[in-house]
C-alpha cells in the first residue's frame, strides 16, 4: 500500500516494512507523511499479522533529510505562527514511533538529518550504511530539534551531546556507531538484507516476551532498579500460551508455534 503522501506500507511473515518514498526530495517529511506515519504506527500496536516494523527510505541518498523546509517556508508566508513541539490536535510523529509497542529498526539508507534523525532514534535498534551520515543541523536552521535533544542526551556523554547540538554539524556512520547512536554499519548493499534478517530473528521469538521487554526497557530505564524490578508493564509472558509452547517445544526438540497469547 502507498499513500497519495509516500508512504509505502508492506507486511509479509509478520514484518512490516514501512518506507518513506518521496526520494525525490530526500525523503523529507512533509506534514501528510507525518500524518500517515502516525496513522501506521497507530495502527501497527494493534495489529496481529505485525510482530516487527522496518522502516526505511526510498533511494540510495537518504532515509530522510528532516521535515520539509519548503512546505514550512510556504506555510511561513500564510502565518505568524511558529512550529512548537508536542502540541496541537495530532500526535507528534516521533512520539508515535516511540511509544509503537512492536519492536523497530530503522535501516538509515543515506542522509538522516534533523527531523530524519530524530525518526531514527525514535526507533528501537538502528542499522546504518556505511555512507550514511547523521545528525541534528537545527542550530543551523534556527529549529529546535525537541524530541532529538531529550533523546541524544540520554545517549551519549554530556559533552559530546552538547557538541552535536551546539554545532549541528553531521556525523559519519562509524562515529555514529562509536557513540551507540547506531548498532552498527554494513555495507549499503547489505543493509536491506541485514534488517529484514534481523527483523525475522526477532519475528521467531516469543511475541510477548519482546513486547514486555520493550515497555521494561521504556518505562524502567530511568527508574531506581529496584524501583524496576517491580514494575508490571506490557503483557504478561509468565502465565501466557505461549510459555507453556515454548518449554514444550524445547523439550520435544521443535520450533514453537507462538499465538501471541
Amino acid at each position: 500500500m502507498r499513500t497519495e503522501n509516500g508512504l509505502v506500507v508492506e507486511v509479509a511473515d509478520r514484518v512490516a516494512r514501512v518506507t518513506l518514498d518521496r526520494p525525490e526530495r530526500l525523503n523529507a517529511l512533509s506534514t501528510g507523511l507525518q500524518r500517515d506515519l502516525v496513522t501506521a504506527f497507530d495502527g501497527f500496536v494493534d495489529d496481529p499479522d505485525v510482530w516487527v516494523v522496518v522502516l526505511t527510505g526510498a533511494g540510495e541518498k537518504a532515509f530522510c533529510a528532516g521535515v520539509d523546509l519548503r512546505e514550512i517556508r510556504e506555510n511561513d508566508a500564510d502565518s505568524d505562527r511558529g512550529l512548537r513541539p508536542m502540541g496541537g490536535a495530532s500526535r507528534n510523529v516521533f512520539e508515535t514511533v516511540l511509544e509503537c509497542t512492536k519492536p523497530t529498526i530503522a535501516a538509515i539508507n543515506g542522509w538522516a538529518l534533523g527531523g530524519g534523525f530524530e525518526l531514527a532514534l525514535a526507533c528501537d535498534i538502528r542499522l546504518a550504511a556505511d555512507h550514511a551520515r547523521v545528525g541534528l543541523p537545527e542550530a543551523k536552521r534556527g529549529m529546535g530539534a525537541n524530541f532529538g535533544a531529550h533523546l541524544v542526551g540520554r545517549m551519549l556523554p554530556p559533552g559530546i551531546a552538547y557538541e552535536l547540538l551546539y554545532t549541528g554539524d553531521d556525523l559519519a556512520a562509524a562515529d555514529a556507531a562509536r557513540w551507540g547512536l547506531v548498532n552498527r554499519v554494513v555495507p549499503a548493499a547489505d543493509l536491506a538484507g541485514d534488517a529484514a534478517s534481523l527483523a525475522a530473528r526477532i519475528a521467531a521469538n516469543a511475541p510477548l516476551t519482546v513486547r514486555r521487554y520493550k515497555a521494561a526497557l521504556g518505562k524502567g530505564g530511568s527508574l531506581p532498579l529496584s524501583a524496576a524490578l517491580r514494575l508490571d508493564v506490557g503483557p504478561d509472558p509468565y502465565t501466557s500460551e505461549d510459555r507453556v509452547e515454548g518449554v514444550a517445544a524445547f523439550v520435544e526438540k521443535r520450533d514453537p508455534v507462538w499465538r501471541a497469547r
